[in-house]
Parts: C-alpha cells; sequence; structure tokens
C-alpha cells in the first residue's frame, strides 16, 4: 500500500463486560499477545472482525430487533445483524462468555461448550450453525450500544468498529482460553485509567475513551441505563508520528502519557 491508498474499512464489534466492583463498575480487559498483526502488546476489551457469514444469517433472537441496532450504529440491517452475532461470538470465543441461551436466561454452562467454542474460533462452524445445533436463542436483549470508532486512514488494518456493553451473566465466569490474549483481567475502569497514566499498558483512544466514560459510573445498573447518542469518532492525523499524532476528542488528555515519555511514542497499531 502506497502512502496516498487508504486501506478498506473491516467492519468488527468489541463487547465491554462490565460487574459491580467494590472499587466501582469493573470491566474484563486482555493484553492482546504482541505477536498478533493489529494491536499487539496493547491492553483491550474483546472483540475482532464481522464474519461475513453472519450477514445473512437467521438467527432465533431476543430483544431489540435488527433494525434498533440500525438505527444507534447508522448501518444498514444486514451490517446490524452481523455486528450483533459478532458481538456475541467474539465474546464466547475470547473469554468463554455466552450472551445466548433461552429466551430468559443465558446457557447454565458455556464451559461444556468448549470444543464448539474452539471450532467457532477456527472458523470450521458459523456462528448461525452454532445457535442451531445447540438450539440456543441469540440474547440482544443483554447488550446496549457504546460507541462507534474508525481507525484512522493511516494504518494498514481499518476496522469500523462498534462497542457493545454487556452486564456479565451471573454464573458464568470470563477466562483468557485464547491464542489472542497474554492476559486477562478484571479492573475497575478507574484503575484501567491510572495504569495507562503510569505506563504500565498501553491503551488504544478507543479503548481509553470507554474506560473513562465508564470510570464516572457508580453501579453496572446505572451504565446500563444511560441514554447514549452514537457518532462516529475517526481520529484525524496531525503529523507523521504515528499514534502521537492522533487527534479526537480529548486527545491533549490521552497523549500526555506519550508526551512525558511514560508510554513507547512510536507505539503501532
Amino acid at each position: 500500500m502506497t502512502d496516498s491508498e487508504v486501506a478498506p474499512l473491516r467492519d468488527a464489534s468489541t463487547v465491554v463486560l462490565a460487574r459491580d466492583g467494590s472499587d466501582g463498575v469493573e470491566v474484563f480487559l486482555q493484553r492482546r499477545v504482541k505477536q498478533m498483526a493489529f494491536a499487539g502488546g496493547m491492553t483491550v476489551f474483546p472483540g475482532g472482525g464481522v464474519d461475513p457469514r453472519d450477514r445473512e444469517a437467521h438467527v432465533r433472537w431476543a430483544g431489540p430487533d435488527v433494525s434498533f441496532w440500525a438505527d444507534a450504529f447508522a448501518a444498514d440491517e444486514a451490517t446490524a445483524r452481523a455486528l450483533v452475532c459478532a458481538a456475541v461470538r467474539e465474546t464466547f470465543e475470547e473469554c468463554g462468555v455466552l450472551l445466548a441461551g433461552t429466551a430468559d436466561a443465558t446457557h447454565a454452562d458455556p464451559v461444556s461448550l468448549f470444543g464448539e467454542r474452539a471450532r467457532l474460533e477456527a472458523k470450521e462452524l458459523s456462528f448461525a450453525e452454532f445457535l442451531d445445533q445447540q438450539d440456543l436463542v441469540l440474547r440482544a436483549d443483554l447488550l446496549r450500544p457504546l460507541a462507534h470508532w474508525i481507525t484512522p486512514k493511516n494504518e494498514k488494518r481499518r476496522y469500523d468498529t462498534r462497542f457493545f456493553l454487556a452486564a456479565m451473566p451471573d454464573g458464568q465466569e470470563a477466562d483468557g482460553e485464547t491464542s489472542e490474549a497474554a492476559e486477562t483481567m478484571w479492573m475497575p475502569a478507574g484503575a484501567a485509567i491510572a495504569a495507562w497514566d503510569r505506563g504500565e499498558h498501553f491503551l488504544l483512544p478507543p479503548t481509553w475513551t470507554q474506560l473513562r466514560y465508564i470510570a464516572d459510573f457508580a453501579t453496572v445498573a446505572d451504565l446500563l441505563d444511560a441514554p447514549r447518542e452514537i457518532e462516529p469518532i475517526e481520529p484525524s492525523i496531525s503529523d507523521g508520528s504515528g499514534i502521537a499524532g492522533l487527534r479526537f476528542t480529548d486527545s491533549d488528555s490521552y497523549l500526555a502519557a506519550l508526551a512525558d515519555g511514560r508510554v513507547e511514542k512510536d507505539f503501532s497499531l
């Protein structure tokens, strides 16, 4: 790709799993393995690209219909369906949390589906096939729209990412059984921001922004119920200095850790 070319966008979904903690709302985070082609070594929420097979998938669905998600994320209905399917599929693949079950309860024992989880991750099984074979209903009612970020034009890999919010289902546990994560953890949103300020981990601008937003809420219930208007955010590029050259709302606060050397300035996406 030459300097004048812009990489095409790929639709992606990211899910912020949240639970109540003694120090406020806690979120589930993964530190990606450094060998990953995109965001290697960075601390992120679970998520990944849309599977094209999900665009035409016909799955049983509980909660807001596809038109709600299309309106929330400024997408056509086929893309909205794929984004919701990707959100639930990626959460199951990456941390074993399954936002599916009956129309009024999540699956009682997702661990028993470890083999199917591996087949999904290997793309041997489509998400629609998985739900049908296990007689599961996708629980869109457990998700909330949170944000919409677009990778800046200077990156070789670009994603049109919609962020979803979900409360951690009762009786389930998030794990680190994925080859994409070197480490996983639950952490209060405010503590994750403080760790960034101390240079202890690297956060992409969308992750940093969602953590700052979530840190203002005392409980998951308050966070889920808060009204939000979703506007797409694509950071602008002020110069050729990599991530330190990005500009977005509150970017000066984000870049403060870069300015004084607490975080490497040349960290690439």
